[in-house]
C-alpha cells in the first residue's frame, strides 16, 4: 500500500483517467462509502456497491462518487488522499472544509 496526498490540481484528470481505464477495462469494482464527522460519529453511507465511476468537478468543488443507485456527493474537499497498491486503487479518503471526512473503499 502507498497512501500519498493528491495534489488539488490533478484531482479531475486522476479520477477522470481511473474512470476511463475501468470502463476500458470492462473491470466490476465495488464501492463502500463512510462518512466520520466530529458530530454525529462513523456514519455508513453504503454498503458495497457496483462502482460506476469517480469524477472531480472543479466548478463546482465536487468530487462524485457514483454506485448503482447513487451520486454520492463530496462537497468543498479540502485534502483527497489515495492509496493505492501496484498502480490499483484501494481506497481514497476525502476531508472536507468542514472537517468531515469520507472514505470510500473499493474491491
Amino acid at each position: 500500500m502507498a497512501i500519498r496526498q493528491l495534489p488539488p490540481a490533478d484531482w479531475n484528470d486522476y479520477f477522470d483517467a481511473f474512470s476511463k481505464a475501468k470502463d476500458d477495462a470492462g473491470r466490476v469494482d465495488y464501492a463502500e462509502i463512510r462518512v466520520f464527522s466530529p458530530e454525529i460519529g462513523a456514519q455508513p453511507q453504503t454498503k458495497w456497491l457496483p462502482l460506476q465511476g469517480l469524477t472531480y468537478d472543479p466548478k463546482d468543488d465536487r468530487l462524485d462518487v457514483f454506485v448503482t443507485g447513487i451520486d454520492h456527493m463530496i462537497v468543498h474537499p479540502k485534502v483527497i488522499y489515495v492509496d493505492e497498491t501496484n498502480g490499483r486503487l484501494d481506497s481514497i479518503e476525502v476531508v472536507r472544509e468542514d472537517g468531515t471526512y469520507e472514505v470510500v473503499e473499493f474491491l
